[in-house]
């Protein structure tokens, strides 16, 4: 009896100090979850397509360093080989790249989703033809060499408005072949990743 009578203080004063030791918490000390600052889902995506092109920039200006300086010249000739050495140091640098380095999943579906109104109904059928007009015979992969000889696709201002801007004066641009879009290094006349069927 002595025995039990302790158990039961024993459970009255264990249950006593758990409840002592629950925290109060006043409604007003938890916000709601509508006031929480919702994340811009687009905007990461964007966030980690810029970081992957800077990425890419800063590989080729290392590998430019280890090039000789190409003096001024007009010469087409020293300006090509300038840019096949420059092409072959950055095919070196990242000879495991792959298509989707750049335009990962996730940046391929928010491109899309920017391109689609551009080149779609009575709207974008301008838009989407002056891409079109141009059909370059080119081999889409990455690193590989965009030909000389074949023409360079226009790409409307409100297309061009539409895609998410790369960095001023890097000597990377926007270009389509037919209805696929690439990542083009002018300055190594590099592929530097493409996307498939960009144009629906």
């Amino acid at each position: 009896m002595q025995f039990l009578a302790y158990m039961r203080i024993a459970l009255c004063t264990g249950l006593a100090i758990g409840m002592i030791a629950l925290p109060i918490c006043h409604p007003s000390a938890v916000a709601p979850l509508s006031a929480q600052t919702p994340v811009n889902h687009d905007a990461q995506v964007l966030a980690d397509f810029n970081d992957r092109v800077k990425g890419y920039l800063a590989l080729r200006d290392k590998v430019d360093g280890d090039a000789p300086p190409l003096e001024p010249t007009r010469d087409p000739g020293k300006i090509e080989a300038a840019q096949k050495t420059l092409a072959a140091l950055i095919r070196n640098a990242r000879a495991g790249a792959k298509q989707g380095d750049i335009f990962a999943p996730e940046i391929e579906k928010t491109l899309r989703a920017l391109l689609r109104p551009e080149v779609k109904g009575a709207a974008g059928a301008q838009a989407k033809a002056e891409i079109l007009d141009v059909k370059p015979m080119v081999e889409l992969k990455v690193n590989a060499e965009y030909p000389s000889a074949e023409p360079v696709s226009t790409v409307p201002p409100t297309v061009l408005q539409a895609l998410p801007p790369l960095p001023k004066d890097a000597g990377l641009e926007y270009r389509f072949v037919r209805k696929h879009m690439i990542l083009l290094d002018t300055r190594a006349n590099l592929i530097v990743d493409y996307l498939l069927n960009a144009i629906p």
